[in-house]
């Protein structure tokens, strides 16, 4: 009985079982290549010679040594491609090689000041934007402006909390306190704290669209709102990491520094990016400006607000789910909103 083979979509053989035999101890055909067979018993060539009972023994060219001398030296470490100029040139080695080993060089050649720090959140911060950039970018998307954004909010909590000490004058920041009941803490989480920072955030992307020189997609906006977000939440996370997390036991604060680096961030993202799709329209459809800047700060703040009051418990992680999936709803729906918009 003769069988063909499959083998990365194309089709050899057919072959006969001694043919098949011998190929196999040759190494010229693979004991997992596929069988072209409609029986189910039958898939692949291991099948086949089972079914059969025929006795293969794959041969091996010489020993370890002669096998590896017979490689040749310039595969295993070539000279060419270890020139300057070719590792220069090579993109992928340069972002993998930054990616991977840009934290090691970090803690070798700084100490764990805030410089370190600092350079370890822009670490992740360049990991979330690569991660946003593969899933959100469009082609009005400009790393140049995403760049800016990133920085300019962070500018933002620098002046308004360290200069002008907004938080501390606010008075609904006094409410968050344990002291209060639930109902006011969760005033002023809302009202208070996911109010003020979601502004912060909403305000480097309105000016960008304020100034911008066409229309641009609410998908555009949505990426600058994820990057305005990681920029907050990096910047948030060193400066908890600085002071509150440093006074923490260590396993408590380990696992902070490492959530005001990766999740933390994400989800001031999640929010900013709500805030921005919003936004998006409010530019779009002038005439619902005022409805949609509304929306743009309420929905964001009360997820804000919700978690920050509940933070790591089962109702503030489904808090949290709560806003991804809004956000890719909100995405996906855009057309369907922008027709009820424009009417």
């Amino acid at each position: 009985m003769n069988y063909s083979i499959e083998r990365n979509g194309k089709i050899h053989g057919p072959y006969d079982l001694n043919a098949i035999k011998v190929y196999v101890n040759e190494g010229k055909i693979l004991l997992n290549d596929k069988v072209v067979s409609t029986s189910k018993e039958i898939r692949i060539i291991r099948d086949v010679l089972k079914k059969h009972n025929v006795k293969y023994k794959i041969k091996n060219n010489g020993h370890i040594i002669k096998q590896i001398k017979s490689f040749g030296f310039n595969l295993l470490l070539p000279k060419k491609s270890f020139s300057f100029a070719t590792l220069k040139s090579d993109q992928k080695l340069f972002i993998l090689s930054l990616i991977g080993l840009a934290p090691a060089f970090l803690i070798k050649f700084s100490g764990a000041g805030i410089f370190t720090f600092y350079a370890i959140a822009l670490y992740f911060s360049v990991i979330w934007g690569l991660f946003f950039y593969t899933i959100f970018k469009t082609k009005q998307v400009s790393i140049g402006k995403s760049v800016i954004i990133f920085f300019a909010v962070q500018v933002l909590i620098f002046v308004s909390v360290d200069l002008l000490r907004i938080t501390e004058i606010n008075p609904l920041y006094s409410l968050i306190s344990d002291q209060n009941s639930f109902i006011e803490k969760l005033i002023g989480f809302i009202f208070g704290v996911g109010v003020f920072e979601e502004l912060v955030k909403l305000l480097p992307v309105f000016i960008l669209l304020r100034f911008s020189k066409e229309p641009l997609l609410p998908q555009t906006v949505v990426f600058y709102g994820l990057i305005s977000g990681i920029g907050f939440g990096v910047f948030e996370g060193v400066i908890y990491q600085l002071t509150v997390n440093s006074k923490l036991d260590y396993g408590t604060g380990f696992f902070l520094n490492i959530a005001r680096l990766t999740s933390l961030p994400f989800l001031h993202a999640i929010w900013a990016a709500i805030s921005a799709y919003f936004i998006s329209f409010s530019f779009l459809y002038p005439n619902n400006r005022y409805s949609l800047w509304l929306l743009a700060i309420l929905i964001p703040a009360i997820l804000h607000g919700v978690y920050d009051v509940f933070t790591w418990s089962l109702p503030g992680l489904f808090i949290s789910y709560l806003g991804v999936a809004l956000l890719i709803v909100y995405l996906k729906n855009a057309k369907d909103f922008q027709n009820r918009i424009s009417k």
